[in-house]
């Protein structure tokens, strides 16, 4: 399982049951900023998701040096259950019905009722080869809790069809793997895997409100660490699930009296997490759900600076510009020398100063006031045309009625 650094900027890809010390000087990243510091201030560039149609199907993987006896018996089927311990003579199962995750019993288990459930810790021996039959992985004792993406996916949907006791043969396509990246040096990207997966034991999780200060951060970080792998190798849905757990550790109530350094350090850690959750969102678009996440952070602690940064870009992504512009400001006052604030303000300056521009224009369109010089001009030259015709009127009535008296003078005289 995936252990290590405080943020996605700080974790490397690693096998899901393999312990790597990712605070390790080659691996640390050394800044004197505190937005690069610590945790995952980094902005990394969107990365496209990958395209997983175009792989082939397994039919036409070829088998591994491991498989190759085991596969001599995946024609014939029984027609009664096998004996507990004895060999299973089962069709291949299609986990998803795309044929890119596929599972044969080797060894029947303990009978259905003895699968395991989401949320269980489960116990099992594994060895992974490639389809040269070169063995990557090899664990006889591997933890983890189903359902939490604690491993990779393979082993996550085929485990939970296991029965205790059970040895099964899973072939899984890269998307279930390591994907397109693959998992330096073993493991080549886009390589399908062969998964020999023997189930020893299953049981229910520790009880979270009996746990003590420190097994609670312990775990909460381990929650996070893996978040934080997923967050490198842009599975930002996994991050997001990985960071959930992590505060749902930390959330929950407890029946155990914690010490002030243990409550120190479960905040630190939700404030870590909460800070990944909103990167992990904000790279899906969900904007309101990465505002949630940084106001949350914010209540905590009002001056945490990648918390403000997030803010503000999330507004920004909204187009909410005259707010975000003043939370990037109070950023910068936390870190004047900080270059990536800097060349966001300047950004969002630009984007404001355009948007002021285009309402500007749409209100004066809408008031009629566009081309104002026009219309004032025409009614100016109708009033002077209007004048002089008044003046010819009266002019005339004077004409009409001087000839009119002179005719009723002459009439009388």
């Amino acid at each position: 399982m995936a252990s290590g650094g405080d943020s996605p900027d700080d974790v490397s890809s690693d096998w899901a049951g393999t312990s790597l010390d990712l605070t390790s000087p080659e691996l640390a990243k050394a800044s004197s900023s505190m937005m690069d510091s610590g945790e995952d201030f980094e902005v990394l560039d969107d990365e496209e998701e990958e395209d997983m149609n175009g792989l082939p199907p397994l039919e036409d993987v070829p088998t591994s040096k491991t498989t190759a006896a085991k596969d001599a018996t995946e024609g014939s089927a029984s027609e009664h259950p096998a004996e507990e311990g004895s060999p299973a003579v089962e069709e291949w199962m299609d986990v998803l019905g795309s044929g890119l995750l596929k599972k044969k019993v080797i060894v029947a288990g303990q009978g259905r009722e003895t699968r395991p459930v989401k949320n269980q810790n489960v116990t099992i021996r594994l060895k992974a080869t490639l389809e040269d039959g070169t063995v990557v992985e090899e664990n006889p004792n591997l933890t983890f809790t189903l359902g939490d993406c604690d491993v990779i996916q393979a082993l996550d949907l085929c485990v939970q069809l296991m029965e205790t006791g059970e040895t099964a043969l899973i072939l899984s396509d890269s998307k279930y793997c390591f994907g397109s990246q693959g998992r330096s040096p073993d493991v080549p990207p886009d390589a399908a895997l062969t998964l020999e997966v023997e189930l020893l034991a299953a049981q229910d999780a520790p009880d979270l409100e009996l746990l003590s200060g420190k097994e609670k951060v312990d775990l909460a970080n381990h929650k996070r660490e893996r978040g934080n792998f997923h967050y490198q190798r842009g599975d930002y849905v996994l991050a997001i699930n990985s960071y959930d757990v992590a505060l749902k550790v930390i959330g929950s109530s407890s029946k155990v009296n914690f010490s002030s350094e243990e409550e120190a350090e479960l905040l630190d850690v939700k404030v870590k997490c909460l800070n990944n959750l909103a990167a992990s969102q904000l790279k899906l678009d969900h904007y309101e759900a990465a505002l949630r996440s940084c106001n949350q952070v914010l209540e905590q602690q009002p001056d945490n600076i990648k918390a403000l940064f997030r803010k503000g870009k999330v507004l920004a992504q909204q187009g909410r510009y005259s707010e975000a512009i003043p939370i990037l400001k109070a950023a910068l006052k936390l870190e004047p020398s900080n270059k990536t604030i800097h060349m966001e303000l300047s950004k969002l300056a630009k984007k404001h100063a355009d948007q002021k521009s285009v309402e500007t224009e749409m209100y004066r369109k809408m008031l009629g006031t566009a081309g104002s010089s026009g219309p004032p001009a025409k009614c100016k030259d109708k009033s002077s045309r209007a004048i002089p015709w008044k003046w010819l009127f009266g002019a005339t009535a004077v004409a009409l009625g001087g000839v009119a008296l002179s005719v009723v003078i002459a009439a009388r005289n």
